[in-house]
């Protein structure tokens, strides 16, 4: 059965319904959801915070709007628009949260000065993994703080894909040390941000497509991107020589769909019930392809003459990590929806923080060494 057919198949009832409505949050047996199936169709625009077509991320989105139509029999249709195309990147989140788009698509931390505690959601320095990160987003309740946060904009948000551990960065000089960061220039978004400020730095959110030529022109001395993947094909080791790992601001970064809320509400609930499958099939998708390709790009760089890769220094890190705990206890402080999200972070973190240790932890140090 090919993935179309499974799909249709899915949509219709007739394979794993009780998985499928035990998966998305449905209720009910499987004549109350085929019950809910109308002809009426409905005609979406997804804007995204990523260029056209961008290679994985942009290509996700596009195929979760192919996914809805398979799966819908055409009756949910997305059109999908990348940065700039119908809105600015970082305007998505507005437009869609107005009406002017049913969907967007984007990373939660892009949005923080709407709604300081969207950044947990996304990501933080010395943070969550993305194992670790869909465990507590899908099933350790951070999916029923993420909705209530944005039900005040009128969005539903959905886990959208995960980087993974990303790349440190780009530079345009050597970094010795944690003092090589103060007066330094960083495209670094979220509390990675606010981190680097602590660090003596200057963080400036540029969206991707800005990326090559603030680094080329002086507008910033340095970038993260994702990882090697997207950053060779961004061709940034054409203007930055020195490439550092790990991305300790972003160990697990997930994305995110949004929906305008009255639109969702106004879906049929077999379609709402698609769109939530579709966005859990872009979820696996999206760091399963980054897994593969960033391991095929690493092998490319490591190849580009002049390019140094190297780890930070460990002084960098240790102070890194002073300075992110210091900015996350204060962030969370200052926001009180902010703060239980932290604590429910803190309190996942608790209780899986013990088997982590038992397993991938030695499974990386001793088995993989």
């Amino acid at each position: 059965m090919n993935r179309s057919t499974f799909f249709k198949s899915l949509a219709a009832g007739t394979i794993g319904l009780p998985l499928f409505l035990r998966l998305t949050g449905g209720k009910g047996h499987a004549q109350t959801a085929q019950a809910t199936v109308s002809g009426e169709t409905f005609d979406w625009k997804m804007v995204t915070t990523w260029p056209p077509g961008f290679p994985v991320l942009g290509e996700g989105c596009q195929l979760l709007a192919d996914l809805c139509r398979e799966m819908s029999g055409g009756r949910l249709n997305i059109t999908v628009y990348g940065g700039g195309e119908l809105v600015p990147a970082l305007q998505a989140f507005d437009a869609v949260r107005q009406g002017a788009a049913e969907v967007g698509s984007g990373a939660a931390y892009y949005w923080a000065g709407k709604a300081p505690a969207a950044q947990f959601f996304a990501g933080f320095p010395f943070g969550l993994n993305a194992q670790q990160m869909n465990a507590w987003l899908l099933c350790g309740g951070g999916i029923e703080l993420w909705r209530e946060l944005y039900a005040e904009y009128n969005l539903v948000p959905f886990a959208g894909g995960n980087t993974g551990v990303q790349m440190g960065g780009w530079f345009n000089r050597e970094i010795r040390s944690a003092a090589d960061f103060k007066g330094l220039k960083m495209r670094m978004p979220g509390l990675g941000g606010r981190v680097l400020e602590r660090l003596g730095g200057t963080p400036v959110l540029l969206p991707g497509g800005e990326l090559y030529t603030g680094l080329e022109r002086g507008i910033i001395d340095a970038t993260e991107w994702v990882g090697p993947y997207h950053d060779y094909i961004m061709g940034f080791h054409e203007i930055a020589k020195y490439y550092y790992y790990p991305g300790w601001h972003e160990p697990g970064t997930s994305f995110e769909f949004f929906i305008n809320k009255d639109k969702y509400e106004e879906l049929p609930k077999d379609l709402q019930r698609i769109f939530e499958m579709a966005t859990h099939y872009i979820n696996l998708y999206t760091i399963s392809e980054l897994e593969v390709k960033n391991a095929e790009y690493l092998e490319k760089l490591r190849k580009v003459p002049g390019l140094t890769i190297a780890p930070f220094p460990k002084e960098l890190i240790e102070e890194a990590r002073v300075a992110s705990d210091e900015v996350i206890a204060e962030y969370a402080a200052s926001d009180p929806f902010a703060g239980r999200v932290y604590a429910s972070i803190k309190e996942f973190q608790r209780k899986a923080g013990p088997w982590a240790e038992l397993t991938e932890a030695v499974y990386y140090e001793d088995m993989m060494s």
